[in-house]
């Protein structure tokens, strides 16, 4: 058996040498006379994978180790009968302590009160579901758009996308990119929103129409950008008006590159029969890096952003990317992988 592995893939280096050859190259640098002779390959989400890197390959499976699928042309892959599995839920933890973490930095730098308000969360996978439970535990009012669970659960924990807009002081983007959802936040999303909203974006940069977001921004409260178009050749009229800045770095934390590896390696085992990492667990690297817990009960919204800031300093990652915003990919390859934090 043969596997492609993206060297940018953590903690995987000699996992299955003792049952495959293994090719490890970067992710971006992969191509179709690597994969010839590949039973399987497991990539980030800097792989671009489609008819022109498989056809008239071996190729029968691919692990993502991430959530986001965008790069696999899964409509091929299917034609061509390749499974593919990616890391489902692996970042939840670290999206959702981005998303705490730059509200309320946000709020202390412009001395907004959150109290009271509402979160409306786009998108209610794993991600969002965990948005939404740290939402509550922090005394927010939540709504929820997502049409695929509504069509399955019925509309009663779900509303419609412009009722979202028109009544929440925050909206967060956590929904796929697709060809339902590309473009879906344009002038008319953004009118419909409250003055003075916060806008977060930490799923997929082509969700949202930029040049309407620019013209936005005057209306809207803090904006929060995470993930751009055209990576990582970034619009730097946005970088310069938005209130943080980073380089797609949301979901980049120890814990979760601990579960994407996890994940990926135990989709190969399964999907091949190598029963001894049926249960595969990466060996930690790092001392002192489990996730910690933070009891907010009795905190003021003040001790509640320090303490979101101490263990998640998002201003640092924001200040990194303004000072070399050219440098956005280098930004990303090489980040230190920070620890989760969960809130009860």
């Amino acid at each position: 058996m043969k596997l492609v592995i993206d060297s940018t893939v953590p903690f995987i280096e000699g996992v299955f040498e003792p049952w495959a050859t293994v090719v490890y190259k970067p992710g971006n640098e992969i191509c179709h006379l690597d994969v010839i002779d590949a039973d399987a390959l497991i990539i980030s989400n800097m792989c671009r994978v489609n008819e022109t890197l498989l056809d008239n390959t071996l190729v029968k499976m691919i692990a993502v180790n991430t959530v986001g699928m965008d790069r696999v042309d899964q409509a091929y892959c299917a034609e061509r009968g390749i499974f593919v599995q990616n890391a489902s839920a692996s970042n939840s933890g670290a999206l959702c302590n981005y998303v705490f973490s730059a509200l309320y930095g946000c709020a202390s730098r412009k001395s907004i009160d959150l109290k009271g308000k509402t979160i409306g969360i786009i998108g209610g996978g794993t991600a969002g579901q965990r948005v939404e439970m740290v939402a509550h535990t922090l005394g927010f009012n939540v709504l929820m758009r997502d049409p695929v669970r509504e069509a399955t659960e019925g509309s009663t924990h779900f509303c419609p996308l412009d009722y979202l807009l028109e009544n929440s002081d925050i909206v967060t983007l956590h929904c796929p990119l697709n060809e339902g959802t590309r473009g879906m936040c344009d002038a008319a999303f953004f009118e419909k929103m409250r003055f003075g909203a916060f806008f977060i974006n930490t799923a997929r940069g082509e969700l949202v129409d930029e040049k309407a977001l620019l013209e936005a921004i005057p209306k809207l409260g803090p904006v929060i950008i995470d993930t751009w178009n055209n990576e990582p050749y970034i619009n730097k009229a946005l970088l310069d008006k938005v209130d943080i800045a980073t380089p797609h770095i949301a979901g980049f934390s120890y814990q979760g590159k601990l579960n994407g590896t996890r994940a990926a390696v135990r989709a190969v085992a399964r999907f091949f029969g190598i029963t001894e990492l049926y249960d595969f667990f990466p060996k930690p690297d790092i001392d002192n890096m489990e996730a910690c817990h933070i009891d907010v009960a009795g905190m003021s919204q003040g001790q509640i952003a320090s303490t979101f800031q101490y263990n998640y300093p998002i201003f640092t990652d924001d200040f990194m990317l303004r000072m070399d915003p050219d440098n956005f990919a280098k930004l990303r390859q090489e980040y230190r992988y920070r620890r989760e934090f969960y809130v009860n």
